[in-house]
């Protein structure tokens, strides 16, 4: 989940009072026939079955349209209507949701979260106090990047309740409103707060107060009615070389623990209603206001500045970078813009709005690849922007290859040799407890010690030995690409007593938190004894 904002003024040079003023260029952006040619391309290059692009300007859509299938090697091709996990470009509707409670009166910005949820606690008791429903959404609570995804990540063990118990137990990294670090728990906590306020859930609330009155019809928080829905867009990755469907993060028919975080589904056609929507100040087609001026501008307002990363400089010569309430904001070739990207195993999702063009743009694929999203928004963003005639796949598709050499040069160093452990294996076997995580059971078998975790039934694989006390998990499930380093601590005769964990490769998903665990070893009845 990662994003950018500014307001930039594009100064025109005057002309003398008697010479007639010039005009300032219209850029038309591309046609129909070049965006499939785009798109087309962007699937070869980067492997994607299936992807749909959508566009709105000047509040009409010029198009909307699916390209390839929608699970590889079956029939059912990507339409307009396929539903995609939208994941953590959903977060703008969390964000919505409350705005829309502040524009009723029921709630304010600065209200303080412990006021609507008494058991929502934080590591320290100042900031548990201090932390107002505008913190839950900005990022900057104190909390490390994506502290606590483990428990919703890779598998939904844990409840929402649950969820929130469980941060107090996540140790800051920073001052609390000091730094920028994405996160996925807090917008949880938000939806439980709309909860709580609204008198339904969160999936309902975004469904009849969202969805239903601008006509998202093919647009989804609750996923209970889903199961059997046919046009829905299976998630891809590639492994060792092939193109392969992998697990759904987002099980339809289920409750979603993280959707007010990135659980809901939606399609081309009826996100760009919500495009349509905040480019037109909050108002629907019809006039009627939807969501009020301020709140709109709120939203879209910077609460947390970020950097500038330097390809967006040398690219789009931007200036600065922050995150509003649920957006990412940024200046693009001179225009203030908002979006969001997101990302779910196998999934992934970009929505893009530039206001002063009335412009919006989004695009979502069914494959892990990260690239194409960027390469079809950027050439469609350029051609709106600029006269530039940038080959932006070709662009990223030599950032993918520094990526991979990136990763080859990582398994290279890692280099696993034979280790045998000093002394009996089974010295580490035992039961070891995380105060927010939870259980995870060492075992031995034949020589070999197991990894397996009471809450997350995904994490569990065989460690291989690597240094003194220190293994590698090896996942069973290999699509997860996370395995982990488990450091065993021992007390001074030398015995297991805890584990610390790090993930190994250097390009895993952040909400693979393993370095925020902190287990220690269960004393059992038979270890008290001896």
């Amino acid at each position: 989940m990662r994003n950018l904002i500014t307001s930039s003024v594009m100064a025109l040079s005057l002309l003398a009072a008697s010479e007639p003023a010039m005009a300032v260029p219209e850029h038309t952006g591309l046609d129909a026939a070049e965006i499939d040619h785009l798109v087309t391309r962007t699937m070869e290059k980067f492997n994607v079955p299936g992807i749909a692009v959508g566009i709105i300007k000047d509040g009409k859509v010029i198009h909307s349209k699916g390209y390839g299938v929608r699970h590889v090697g079956q029939k059912g091709a990507v339409n307009a209507e396929t539903l995609f996990s939208i994941a953590s470009t959903g977060k703008s509707f969390t964000a919505v949701s409350l705005a829309l409670l502040v524009d009723r009166g029921q709630i304010t910005w600065k209200d303080k979260v412990i006021d609507h949820l008494p058991n929502f606690r934080l590591y320290d008791p100042w900031v548990t106090r201090e932390f107002t429903v505008k913190d839950l959404l900005i990022h900057n609570s104190g909390l490390g990047l994506g502290a606590g995804d483990l428990m919703f990540f890779p598998s939904q063990d844990f409840s929402r309740q649950e969820i929130i118990a469980n941060l107090r137990h996540l140790k800051p990294v920073s001052s609390f409103r000091s730094e920028f670090a994405y996160d996925n728990l807090l917008y949880i906590v938000a939806g439980e707060v709309i909860a709580a306020v609204s008198g339904t859930s969160y999936e309902n609330f975004v469904d009849q107060n969202i969805l239903k009155p601008l006509g998202m019809k093919n647009c989804s928080a609750n996923l209970t009615g889903l199961e059997n829905h046919r046009n829905v867009a299976a998630p891809h990755m590639v492994k060792d070389a092939v193109l392969v469907p992998t697990i759904r993060d987002v099980k339809l028919g289920k409750e979603s623990v993280f959707a007010a975080a990135g659980g809901m589904q939606c399609s081309i056609k009826s996100i760009l209603k919500w495009h349509n929507m905040h480019l037109n100040k909050g108002k629907m087609p019809n006039g009627d206001v939807f969501l009020s001026e301020k709140q709109r501008a709120e939203i879209m307002t910077p609460q947390t500045i970020t950097t500038v990363r330097p390809t967006n400089k040398e690219w789009f010569n931007s200036s600065f970078s922050a995150y509003g309430l649920g957006w990412s904001l940024s200046d693009y070739n001179g225009y203030k813009m908002e979006q969001h990207n997101g990302g779910l195993l196998g999934m992934l999702s970009l929505n893009v709005m530039i206001p002063e063009l009335n412009l919006g743009i989004a695009v979502y694929t069914n494959q892990q690849a990260i690239f194409a999203r960027p390469a079809i928004a950027n050439q469609i963003l350029e051609a709106y922007t600029s006269d530039k005639k940038t080959d932006w796949i070709a662009r990223y598709e030599e950032q993918k290859q520094k990526r991979l050499a990136r990763g080859a040069k990582a398994a290279t160093d890692l280099e696993i040799s034979p280790y045998s452990p000093v002394g009996e294996i089974d010295r580490y076997v035992g039961t070891y407890e995380d105060p927010w995580f939870g259980k995870v059971a060492i075992s031995s078998s034949k020589g070999d010690l197991y990894f397996k975790a009471a809450r997350s039934t995904r994490l569990k694989g065989k460690m291989v030995p690597y240094k003194a006390d220190l293994f590698i998990v090896q996942w069973d499930d290999r699509t997860l690409d996370a395995d982990a380093y488990a450091k065993f601590t021992t007390d001074y005769d030398g015995n297991p007593k805890g584990i610390t964990m790090k993930a190994v490769p250097p390009l895993t998903d952040f909400s693979f938190d393993f370095h925020d665990l902190d287990f220690t070893r269960v004393k059992t009845i038979e270890t008290r004894k001896k």
